[in-house]
């Protein structure tokens, strides 16, 4: 073999390993499981199942953080921030290029505005993940998990200590 030849087999073997990491991360563990329930929860830590309409989501059991939901809320922002728990910190994550109705910066720019507000979902629906709500004041609505402090703490290796529940995982968890 001379080196042209090498050369173009080496070139060929990094173009297929490349794609084939870009299929797996972008669609292989990716699920369209349809609408799912919808929850809100209330101030006083009821989690209570709330109408949504349109639904598209994806999911992964890959990854607790994949979840992405788009919707349309027929509860109004006033009507759901009267009952229902607020989200300190929304961060909604990055949704694949084909999951178009989920754009995290625009959600990100809408939270930040006021034009959207966050409402608490779920906690711990996953260990050491939240699910959380936003929902525009045209009714347009998303919903993402989120690792809240347990699970930032959990899955950089550190010790969770006390103030998080023990991890299913973990002898007497």
């Amino acid at each position: 073999m001379n080196g042209r030849t090498v050369g173009v087999i080496l070139l060929a073997c990094g173009a297929a390993a490349g794609g084939a990491m870009a299929y797996l991360q972008l669609f292989a563990f990716y699920d369209r499981p349809g609408p799912v329930p919808m929850t809100l929860t209330r101030s006083d830590g009821a989690v209570v199942e709330v109408p949504a309409q349109d639904m598209d989501t994806i999911d992964s059991t890959s990854s607790p953080i994949r979840f992405r939901a788009c919707y349309t809320s027929p509860l109004t922002v006033t009507q759901l921030a009267d009952l229902y728990e607020p989200f300190p910190d929304p961060e909604p994550l990055v949704a694949p290029f084909w999951f178009p109705c989920f754009d995290a910066p625009a959600i990100a720019g809408l939270l930040e505005s006021g034009a959207a507000t966050a409402f608490l979902s779920e906690k711990n629906i996953r260990y050491g993940v939240d699910r959380v709500v936003a929902v525009a004041d045209d009714g347009r609505a998303w919903a993402w998990h989120q690792l809240n402090n347990c699970g930032r703490v959990a899955y950089d290796g550190s010790p969770v200590g006390e103030a998080c529940p023990p991890h299913p995982t973990a002898p007497g968890g």
